[in-house]
């Protein structure tokens, strides 16, 4: 661009493990070591990839920072709320009319994203959306009014995660996404620390205990006892894969008498 400066860039190709999605393990891997995450302190900005200083960024920030630097900190302001500006990428799948990568100014409420892509496809019923993916929250039809802004989903318990938007009308067996979201996290965890490495096996357990009927004493002792395990997760996993393992889990258990699937079965 007319300033003589150069830097070179090296594309790394992964292996697709989704606990390399954390920076710590990711590093790990590039560097040809087992994909787990490490201890911190110290962080990445002060010993990172290869033991030098490090920033990570994802591909979504960095397209911003493009965005900023050709039109300016204030138009890029212009866009989302005061709290939240600039836009943000969401990918819509499952039962919406029109999947895709939709990109929409912070602070758009959840149904006007749906409406956006369309609504729930075939004129059926909104059961349930999932938010933030795997690790995200379930969110339900009296919860489509919220804006999709980092404090618009805190207030209902929920997170933005990565801009996964799963839309799931009344056909889905939401007991089967459960159970397969429980065997994600039991496969994908590293297996390095025990809250995570054991905790993921007895959510796991505890949902086929809850799909099949055979519970441990009454489904409120189950609720608790998953509660109480989604808590040692949060406290002492090493990463983000255990603090999260149990959270869309947590979000659909206790309308877990309400879905159609669990009525029928």
């Amino acid at each position: 661009m007319g300033h003589a400066f150069q830097f070179d860039i090296e594309l790394r190709r992964g292996a697709g493990a989704y606990i390399c999605g954390e920076e710590t393990a990711l590093m790990n891997s590039i560097e040809g070591y087992r994909g787990e995450p490490r201890n911190k302190p110290p962080f990445p900005v002060q010993v990172g990839l290869f033991g030098k200083p490090t920033v990570v960024n994802n591909v979504e920030t960095l397209v911003n920072v493009l965005d900023i630097v050709v039109h300016g900190g204030l138009a890029f302001a212009d866009q989302g709320t005061p709290d939240a500006t600039g836009s943000k990428l969401f990918c819509l799948s499952e039962c919406v009319a029109h999947p895709g990568l939709y990109e929409v100014p912070f602070g758009t409420t959840l149904r006007e994203l749906l409406t956006l892509a369309g609504g729930v496809r075939d004129g059926r019923s909104l059961q349930a959306v999932l938010l933030g993916g795997a690790a995200g929250t379930f969110v339900f039809p009296e919860q489509l009014e919220t804006p999709l802004t980092f404090a618009g989903v805190r207030s209902i318990g929920a997170s933005l995660g990565a801009g996964v938007v799963m839309v799931l009308d009344e056909t889905i067996d939401v007991q089967a996404i459960l159970v397969r979201i429980a065997a994600f996290f039991r496969d994908e965890s590293c297996g390095q620390c025990v809250p995570c490495r054991v905790g993921t096996v007895r959510q796991e357990e505890m949902l086929h205990r809850l799909c099949t009927g055979h519970t441990l004493g009454t489904l409120h002792d189950e609720l608790a006892l998953h509660a109480e395990l989604g808590q040692v997760m949060r406290d002492a996993s090493i990463c983000g894969l255990g603090h999260t393992a149990a959270n869309a889990i947590a979000s659909a258990l206790p309308r877990l008498p309400l879905f159609p699937s669990a009525r029928h079965s």
